[in-house]
């Protein structure tokens, strides 16, 4: 657990995605963000939701970084929104 908070304190991203994604911290609802982010109707442990984040995060990074047409930059804070809300939570279990 403190290795998945430790790799998260070490994502360095641009500051308007990170600071989007603060403002949208006031606004995250688990049950219904992290649904619809993670595409399921089930809900996994703040744990495992991390993990899978922090791995569509960086499929969204490198679509960023090479200027893919597919990037979505709205997909991009949704899902920080939802690491940043789910690391609260993993934080908070500690």
């Amino acid at each position: 657990m403190t290795d998945i908070l430790s790799l998260l304190k070490t994502l360095r991203r641009p500051r308007l995605l990170i600071r989007a994604a603060r403002l949208g911290q006031s606004d995250y609802n688990r049950s219904r963000d992290l649904r619809r982010v993670m595409k399921s109707t089930t809900l996994p442990s703040p744990a495992r939701a991390v993990m899978s984040l922090i791995n569509r995060e960086a499929e969204l990074e490198e679509a960023r970084k090479s200027g893919a047409a597919t990037y979505s930059i709205a997909q991009h804070v949704d899902i920080l929104v939802a690491m940043m809300g789910e690391a609260r939570l993993l934080a908070a279990h500690r």
